[in-house]
């Protein structure tokens, strides 16, 4: 199991949670209280934070987003052979319906990331096993510009064009 996949408890509960204070804006509650937040995934060393809220739960939210998705660009599993029912749910005719700030995306990312990975970075191949279009899921990097640029690197080093 990918651990973009893991519900909040179980994510936070691998973390290391680290709560601190931030400057910026926000006036001195901001200032005084430590309502920012750091976790770092102890299993796999990715780190992600967030302070832009004067809410140390708000930011706990934002962090365990951003951690996802640092984890579903940074970590590599092996993939299922079939896509996963959450997958499946998010397809439709074709298309992947999801927004990129919706708490499935970064779970989502992962499998895409993972099934071209396996496929050697071949989106032809890696769309058909998702059971979605190739321009589906070129939009769906799209919406994370990182996972689009580490595609088209890993693309590159393998002699395949780079995607738009």
């Amino acid at each position: 199991m990918h651990p973009a996949t893991l519900d909040n408890d179980r994510l936070q509960a691998e973390c290391e949670v680290t709560r601190t204070r931030r400057s910026g804006p926000g006036g001195q509650h901001r200032n005084k209280v430590e309502t920012a937040i750091v976790l770092d995934h102890r299993p796999t060393g990715v780190r992600a934070e967030a302070a832009e809220r004067r809410s140390q739960p708000e930011n706990l939210k934002v962090a365990l987003f951003r951690l996802r998705v640092q984890l579903a660009l940074d970590w590599r599993e092996s993939p299922a052979e079939e896509p996963s029912d959450l997958w499946k749910s998010r397809r439709a005719a074709g298309r992947i319906v999801v927004s990129p700030t919706h708490a499935d995306f970064p779970s989502l990312l992962a499998e895409a990331l993972d099934r071209l990975a396996a496929d050697e970075f071949d989106l032809a191949a890696s769309a058909t096993r998702l059971e979605c279009t190739s321009s589906q899921l070129v939009k769906l990097l799209q919406h994370e510009p990182q996972a689009l640029v580490g595609v088209n690197r890993a693309r590159l080093a393998r002699g395949l064009h780079r995607l738009q």
